[in-house]
Formats: C-alpha cells, sequence, structure tokens
C-alpha cells in the first residue's frame, strides 16, 4: 500500500525544475477546487514546525505552495483538510513527540477520510522512522526528506490522486531549486537560506547525516532573492545555514561569507542583516573586520561554544580549543567592542569530569554572554558520541546544568542591562502578548523592547528611550 518514488539524478536546471513544479501547482489547484465545491467550504492547511530556523524558513515555502494551489491556512489541526509536521531530529524526544501527536491525527482522519496529512522534514531522512511510519501509521499520505522540498507541488498530486502512501525521501542531493511560493510570516524580515547541509561531523550531532554534505548557493541568487525581498517590503534579513562560516567553499568560482556580506550591504532599501549559525573553527579576521566597517550588519553573533574543556571539545569533533576560542571572543571584541554574544552549551557529555565542566565555567565567566542556550547532553542514535559507555549519572548533569544556568543567568543580566538610559533603534515586530498597549521590538543586537504603540508601528523603526532593563528586556519610551 506504499508507492515508493525513485531517487533520480535530475537533469533539469532549475529555472527548469521551477516550472515544472508550477505546472503541478496548476493541477493541484483543481482538485483543492473541486473537493471544495463537493464539501461545500474552503479547505484548510495546518502546517506544524518542529526544529530550528531552517525548518521554520522551509515551512514558509511549504504554507507559500498550500496557499498557491487553494488551501486557507489555518493554526488549527482539528479544523484543517491537510496537516504537515515538518519535523526535527535533533534530540530523540523530538521523535517521540511527532509519533504521539500522529496517533492523535490517526483518530482525526477516521472522522474526515478526505483529510491528508504529511510528514515531511529531518526526522525523515531516518531510515528506521520510515519503516515505522510504513508499519505502525499507514493513515499519513506523503512522506518527504530534507533535499526535496522543492518538489512538494509534485509530491501533493501524487498524493491526492493516490489512496497509498506516498514516500520520496533521498539520500542527499547537489541541487537547490529556491523560487516557489513562500507565505512569509513577517512581512517586513524574512530568512534566507545560503547554503545547506554540514561538513562538521560533531560526534554527538545528527544533522550532517540528515542534511547532507554543505552545499552553497549562487551569490547572484540570493542578492536577488533578497532584493525581491525588499522591494516587498523587507528590511531586515536572516542569512541561514547550518554554518555560515564556510559558505562559498564548493562554489565553481569561491566566494567567502564575508564578500558574500559585502555584496549584499550593497542592496538599497536593506536596513539589518544577521546571520546564523556560526562556527568558532571558520569564523575568519575577514568577517570580523567587514562587521566592523558594516553599517547594516547587526552587533550580534550567535558563537556556540558547547565546552569550555579543550579536552572535550577534542571528543566532540569541534576542531578549537579553548584557547582558541577564547582568543577568537578577544579579537571580536577588540574590533566590535558592543557586540553582543550569544552561545550554545552542552552539559553532561560523556566523559565529562567535574574538571572539564569547571572549564566550561570558566570561559561562561572570562566572555559574559548576553544569553545562553544551555542544553543537557541528549543520547542520540546513530552519532558517534551515542556509542560512548561514560555516560554522565543524571543527577550529577542535574547538579552541574542548575549551577551553569545561574552563572550565565546572573552574567546575562548584567551584561543586559549596559544600555540602561540610553536611546536605541528598535525594529518594531508585534503587539505586546500581554498588554495591547504596548509593542514589542527588537534591537540590533537582538535584545527585546517593550514601549508604548499600536500595531500601526510594526515593520518600523522606532528611536527608544532604554528606561529599565528588566534582566533580557528592556521597557521604554518612544524618544522623538
Amino acid at each position: 500500500m506504499k508507492i515508493k518514488m525513485e531517487n533520480k539524478k535530475e537533469t533539469l536546471t532549475a529555472v527548469e525544475e521551477q516550472k515544472r513544479q508550477q505546472q503541478f501547482i496548476e493541477k493541484a489547484r483543481i482538485y483543492v477546487r473541486e473537493k471544495s465545491e463537493e464539501l461545500g467550504r474552503p479547505l484548510y492547511a495546518c502546517t506544524t514546525t518542529f526544529g530550528c530556523q531552517m525548518n521554520a524558513r522551509d515551512s514558509e515555502k511549504l504554507d507559500g505552495i498550500l496557499e498557491a494551489v487553494g488551501y486557507i491556512k489555518t493554526d488549527k489541526e482539528d479544523e484543517a483538510d491537510f496537516v504537515i509536521y515538518n519535523t526535527c531530529t535533533v534530540r530523540e524526544n523530538a521523535n517521540q513527540r511527532v509519533y504521539g501527536r500522529l496517533g492523535y491525527l490517526g483518530s482525526m482522519k477516521k472522522k474526515k477520510p478526505h483529510m491528508m496529512i504529511a510528514l515531511c522534514g529531518c526526522m525523515m531522512q531516518e531510515a528506521h522512522v520510515v519503516e515505522k511510519l510504513k508499519k505502525s501509521y499507514r493513515f499519513v499520505d506523503l512522506i518527504f526528506g530534507t533535499h526535496n522540498i522543492f518538489k512538494f507541488p509534485e509530491l501533493l498530486c501524487y498524493a491526492m490522486e493516490s489512496d497509498r502512501m506516498i514516500i520520496d525521501v533521498w539520500k542527499d542531493t547537489d541541487q537547490i531549486v529556491e523560487d516557489l511560493p513562500v507565505d512569509r510570516k513577517y512581512k517586513f524580515k524574512s530568512g534566507v537560506n545560503i547554503m545547506f547541509g554540514c561538513n562538521n561531523f560533531c560526534s554527538y550531532c545528527i544533522v550532517p547525516y540528515v542534511r547532507g554534505r554543505e552545499r552553497s548557493r549562487n551569490p547572484k541568487d540570493i542578492v536577488r532573492e533578497i532584493e525581491h525581498l525588499v522591494a516587498d517590503g523587507v528590511v531586515e534579513v536572516m542569512l541561514l545555514g547550518q554554518n555560515v562560516n564556510s559558505y562559498g567553499k564548493n562554489l565553481e568560482e569561491p566566494m567567502t561569507f564575508a564578500q558574500l556580506l559585502k555584496e549584499i550591504e550593497k542592496i538599497e532599501g536593506l536596513k539589518r542583516i544577521r546571520f546564523m549559525t556560526s562556527h568558532p573553527k571558520d569564523l575568519s579576521d575577514e568577517l570580523i573586520e567587514v562587521m566592523a566597517e558594516s553599517k547594516k550588519i547587526c552587533p550580534h553573533l550567535h558563537l556556540p561554544l558547547q565546552s569550555g574543556s579543550s579536552r572535550v571539545l577534542k571528543e566532540m569533533n569541534r576542531r578549537y580549543t579553548k584557547e582558541s576560542y577564547l582568543a577568537l571572543v578577544d579579537r571580536i571584541r577588540e574590533k566590535l567592542p558592543d557586540i553582543s554574544l550569544t552561545t550554545d552549551i552542552i552539559v553532561g557529555f560523556p566523559g565529562e569530569t567535574e574538571e572539564d565542566f569547571l572549564e566550561t565555567m570558566d570561559v561562561v565567566g572570562k566572555v559574559g554572554y548576553d544569553s545562553a542556550f544551555t542544553f543537557i547532553y541528549s543520547k542520540r542514535s546513530g552519532t558517534p558520541a551515542a556509542a560512548k559507555e561514560d555516560q554522565v549519572p543524571e543527577e550529577v548533569v542535574k547538579d552541574r546544568f542548575d549551577r551553569l544556568l545561574a552563572q550565565v543567568q546572573e552574567i546575562a543580566r548584567e551584561r543586559s542591562s549596559r544600555f540602561e538610559g540610553t536611546v536605541q533603534e528598535v525594529l518594531v515586530e508585534s503587539v505586546n502578548d500581554q498588554d495591547a498597549s504596548l509593542v514589542t521590538g527588537r534591537m540590533g543586537n537582538n535584545l527585546l523592547v517593550h514601549f508604548p504603540g499600536d500595531a500601526s508601528m510594526i515593520g518600523t523603526f522606532k528611536q527608544i528611550h532604554l528606561d529599565v532593563c528588566k534582566g533580557f528586556y528592556y521597557m521604554g519610551t518612544p524618544a522623538e
């Protein structure tokens, strides 16, 4: 009862593939219209995103295609006629969450037999996951992975025309097709993929296995996409890649990430440039110089540490040391003294000793992060670290995590307050969730600011006096 599509090496150019997928969009639109007439109402689609900002950007593409074929977007699964989960598999419990929610969808589908269910994203790149879905979740209509999201219109058509499960998961690809419909979450800002995949193979991480090897987009295509976004009202872009610092290495005409940033800076109407994620081993002095000279690159750098112990970093296959990381921070702060540094830290990596952990605490104290995402090590099947026998006892990990979190929060509160009493430029993002008389915006350094305003301000820049720091955000008033 399953159709597994052949993973053929495509020979079409990106432009030819775009035209081909557009034909499938037209075809799917007919199906949606006919089903809508049969039911006597519009059809609704709900996309749920698990995972990182690259997944969120992928979901905007899925939403754009669903909208193009005639579905109306909803965030309520129980009213949806099409439900798609864009999955993450960085941590094992993310898989369990998906299985749990699928059980609920199965009962919904019994009441609405015409309802369609699709699964995509990183989790689908794991063969054992697909096998489990085939055996235990036969009501799923469509399964595809990370490499062929651009084929969603085609796969959608096949699923609509078949009463069987459609599976199309590619092991890898060198094909990049981007110019298809996108439904952006924000009118004024957007993510932009500049590369896909990862070559680093950190010993705890599943990403290279599910996202594939690094592939950089052509710089002209990136610049063209951003120009179109700016023409459509975007003032801020977030350049996305698993390791943006290694951008351009596989291009026919190699270009560094710093050189790409220079080209993007030239785009008129673009006000802010952000990017993530940066791997410390690849962050160049050239990039630091470009950031220091830029008028548009935001003074914020996410620089994952993971551990402060050189011994543990070697076990993690991070390819830098505590000393080289601190030296890099010194070079960054020398050129950009006011920059906000944020990081990721893993506590309880297999074999981590108390001395190793204290090395991490030492780096946190010396760097002074504006914020840090702290994680308890999650054993991830399929990674080298999962096979290590010296797993750290749970109670030891919990104690270390609590100590680290307390230090991180104390330092972050102190760091965040350094702008109190100054006037800063803030991009208004939304009406405040807690108080409708306030709006919420973001400074260039990524700190949030709440101040009096209304929905008409969303997407505009305001000069805001930062009245008081509340730890990890500010309360302010318009300066003009």
